[in-house]
């Protein structure tokens, strides 16, 4: 699954993820390009986390982040 989020929304995002997880640098973040499932295996592969708590720490971030919520209208 991808957010759905604009190029400046995503330049956003990616700050807040660099500073959530460090290890994600720059290149990282061209390869997840706003796919969910990529930040998760990144995650779970530069941190050395179960798939179950890749998921967990990615579902925390999404709640605290207020550009992938769902819009209200």
């Amino acid at each position: 699954m991808s957010w759905d989020i604009d190029a400046e929304g995503w330049k956003q995002v990616g700050v807040k993820i660099k500073s959530r997880w460090g290890k994600i640098n720059n290149v990282v973040l061209e390869l997840i390009n706003s796919r969910r499932e990529v930040l998760v295996s990144q995650v779970e592969a530069l941190y050395a986390v179960t798939p179950e708590e890749a998921e967990n720490q990615v579902a925390s971030f999404e709640k605290h982040t207020k550009e992938l919520r769902p819009k209200v209208i």
